[in-house]
């Protein structure tokens, strides 16, 4: 039996038979739903894609009431125990995780790319001695497309790839380059004797020839990246497609998800809890905080997800992997107020009734904290790991034949048709928006 959604115009009586496939229904066929044969036909009206299904991917999969995260099929917390980040890049991009010379090829060909061009270098001297790292990366990645102009090729099979090792070996490059910007320190550029964490937090940290970062930072940072690589169709994802939909060179659509990310709803959570945590203070002030909380002075941060409804199950892997830091860091003295935060959530009825778990954000800032990375770094940090994610999906878009240029609907509210008035028979000037 065909599966399908009968529908009933009440304002004509006419019935609908619109078929139902993978648990949705084609927004298009709604179209078919007319009063008149001129009609345009019914629209969806869909605030931010709450219900709404822009694609079909095969990439990731969450099911926010249950607490599941999945890449490719596989669960996330065998791929963070198990799995490096390049590994696990490998999987988002190619749909399977390699093998051993597959993933030596992977690595080899990443590491060959990580360094940038001289000229990108001056061009990031530009920026200002205050300049925020993540407005600098956002900057520096969109200006790579001039260095790679072959990179508008993006239906070359080998042009494109080229780009997806460029993209992924660079990103920490830059924002390397961007940090040691903002702090006045002279450039270090990749030592590619090293792992890609590693090597990230050389060119972030080194001052001598003595540097060697600690194998249990690297592996953290490993853990981190995995978690962020790619969370299905979120807010910069969906500028990625957006953007990779009017056939974009990817350094392009990566600049305009970096900057969706940039935006403090999305990438700067984990800055905006230990800015939560840095005014709490104490845990004795937490009880109170809750109060004012519940009271709707202001939002818990790094509490509940517009797709969990459960534990984020990315803050459990999270949460173990920052004792493994603070056994080498020391222990971060906010950990108490967090805690302490986490268990009164979590007994409270106010709490527990909107289903407002700890998500990655709420663990993840402690352990960048603790790890000797500024607040400002923070974002950047999700855009190193998240570029993965996002060329995974521009990949699979451009092989998409049923995707076409982004261009969504609109219900217009506005005036109908009027007739020009000349100035002579205006009355009152109108108040200008915003002034």
């Amino acid at each position: 039996m065909q599966e399908s959604l009968t529908i009933i115009d009440n304002r004509t009586g006419k019935q609908y038979e619109l078929p139902i496939e993978y648990g949705a229904i084609r927004a298009n066929d709604l179209r078919k739903i007319k009063l008149t044969d001129d009609d345009f036909g019914l629209l969806s009206y869909d605030p931010a894609f709450m219900s709404t299904a822009s694609c079909k991917s095969r990439v990731t999969f969450i099911d926010g009431d249950k607490g599941i995260l999945r890449y490719r099929g596989y669960p996330i917390e065998q791929l963070a125990e198990r799995s490096t980040f390049l590994e696990v890049a490998y999987l988002l991009l190619y749909g399977e995780l390699p093998s051993q010379s597959e993933l030596d090829q992977w690595v080899h060909q990443i590491t060959y790319h990580t360094f940038i061009h001289e000229n990108i270098k001056k061009l990031m001297d530009g920026f200002h001695h205050d300049a925020h790292p993540m407005g600098m990366f956002v900057g520096t990645i969109g200006a790579m497309s001039t260095f790679y102009p072959d990179a508008k090729r993006i239906f070359d099979p080998d042009v494109r790839q080229k780009q997806i090792y460029r993209l992924i070996a660079k990103v920490p490059t830059v924002a390397a380059f961007a940090y040691r910007h903002s702090t006045g320190k002279p450039y270090v550029y990749p030592d590619n004797d090293l792992s890609y964490t590693a090597n990230f937090l050389n060119m972030m940290a080194k001052m001598t020839d003595r540097y060697k970062p600690h194998p249990v930072l690297e592996h953290a940072l490993d853990v981190l990246f995995i978690l962020h690589a790619d969370h299905e169709q979120n807010c910069s994802t969906n500028a990625m497609r957006g953007i990779g939909s009017s056939h974009a060179d990817p350094y392009s659509c990566v600049a305009g998800a970096a900057s969706a990310l940039y935006g403090p709803l999305h990438g700067g959570a984990n800055e905006a809890v230990l800015r939560m945590l840095l005014e709490i203070g104490s845990k004795d002030h937490v009880p109170e905080y809750i109060r004012r909380v519940k009271e709707g002075e202001f939002r818990l941060m790094g509490f509940g997800h517009r797709v969990y409804k459960n534990y984020d199950p990315r803050a459990t892997i999270v949460k173990e992997v920052a004792d493994q830091v603070f056994e080498v860091t020391g222990r971060n003295p906010l950990l108490d107020i967090a805690l302490e935060l986490e268990r009164i959530a979590l007994e409270d009825e106010y709490f527990v009734k909107r289903k407002l778990y700890p998500n990655v954000d709420f663990y993840s800032g402690l352990i960048y904290q603790a790890m000797g990375f500024p607040l400002d770094m923070f974002t950047v940090l999700f855009a190193i790991a998240r570029t993965s994610g996002w060329l995974a999906q521009w990949n699979e878009l451009l092989h998409d034949q049923e995707q076409k240029i982004a261009r969504p609907q609109q219900l217009y509210l506005g005036e109908g048709e009027r007739d020009y008035i000349p100035m002579s028979r205006r009355g009152t000037p109108v108040t200008v928006f915003g002034q």
